[in-house]
């Protein structure tokens, strides 16, 4: 079985001192790593979706999920719309989601960074399969959707570095620092990736799950500045590096040459020993020490790109307060 590999050393193993240190943290955090009560969303309708229908746009689903909604395109990426994370047994923050998956309109694509459960989900996959005619991953993810009912005819798999058209626009499958698998025994046995996506007037930048490296450098001098980075800032752990803590997710935002950052991969399920607001507190402080332009939209709700009106409001501190 092939397996895949990061660009820089990035050790995954655990030693007695690591796992003793995980259950201690297991225990002491139980229960007070999620919000106290649910979490409301934005409702998201489909006339919504109408309007201004030459705007790029994109709206946050909660976690890593987004719809982008670019040149006439409609791209949806990662979307783990399911209730739980499955294995893990976690729930989702909110009793409800801003769009129900089987009340998506059709898609142009649906693209996926890698075959983890909180951004490959069944259930979801399920329910959007025939809303779309492409699924676009990188190498050996397509097996997983042919497995729950996806034509092969539909799926594309790229490597790193790798370009596709889709009716104007322009994608790149790009480096990420992570790993795959969603067993035991396969680990690393499909590719992850950061994409790239390029319209004629606005260019965005999807970080998958990754660990702070030098590829965001590199693609920022390749494909940047971008007008909108989707950076992921949660579910991080100092023991591993394989997701970015908050700082460094402004300092990849910066490596892209970004011009709008909005923090993603937090707000719908607890998978770190951090509190569930910390991603966002700390992202927020390092992106105003740092002058950058960073929006906070609910979930569910839309983000005009490059408009000079942005949502900044911290929405998460009300409903610690409630």
């Amino acid at each position: 079985m092939k397996k895949y590999e990061n660009q820089i050393p990035t050790d995954m193993r655990m030693g007695l001192a690591t796992i003793f240190s995980l259950l201690r943290d297991a225990l002491l955090t139980r229960g007070r790593l999620k919000p106290a009560t649910n979490l409301a969303v934005e409702t998201f309708t489909l006339a919504d979706i109408m309007t201004v229908p030459n705007a790029a746009r994109v709206t946050w689903f909660g976690h890593s999920a987004f719809l982008l909604e670019l040149e006439n395109k409609r791209l949806l990426f990662d979307p783990m719309l399911g209730t739980r994370i499955p294995w893990v047994g976690e729930k989702r923050y909110s009793r409800k989601l801003p769009l129900q998956p089987e009340d998506f309109p059709a898609m142009d694509a649906i693209i996926l960074s890698h075959d983890h459960y909180d951004h490959l989900d069944y259930s979801s996959i399920r329910k959007l399969k025939d809303k779309t005619h492409r699924f676009i991953v990188p190498k050996g993810v397509g097996r997983h959707l042919i497995k729950w009912g996806v034509a092969p005819e539909k799926i594309s798999e790229h490597q790193w570095y790798e370009e596709l058209l889709i009716d104007g626009l322009t994608l790149a499958c790009m480096p990420a620092r992570h790993f795959s698998g969603r067993g035991m025994f396969n680990r690393n046995s499909t590719l992850w990736c950061s994409w790239v996506i390029v319209g004629s007037d606005t260019r965005v930048y999807f970080s998958g799950d990754s660990g702070y490296g030098p590829h965001f450098k590199e693609i920022g001098e390749i494909y940047g500045p971008f007008d909108l980075t989707m950076m992921e800032c949660g579910q991080y752990d100092e023991r591993f590096l394989i997701h970015m803590k908050p700082e460094e997710t402004v300092r990849a935002h910066l490596d892209l040459r970004g011009k709008l950052l909005i923090p993603i991969h937090w707000g719908a399920f607890t998978l770190a020993f951090h509190l569930w607001t910390d991603p966002i507190e700390r992202v927020t402080k390092a992106a105003s020490e740092q002058k950058v332009n960073i929006a906070t939209p609910k979930i569910g709700e839309t983000v005009i790109i490059t408009s000079k009106e942005i949502p900044t409001s911290a929405w998460w501190r009300k409903e610690i307060m409630e």
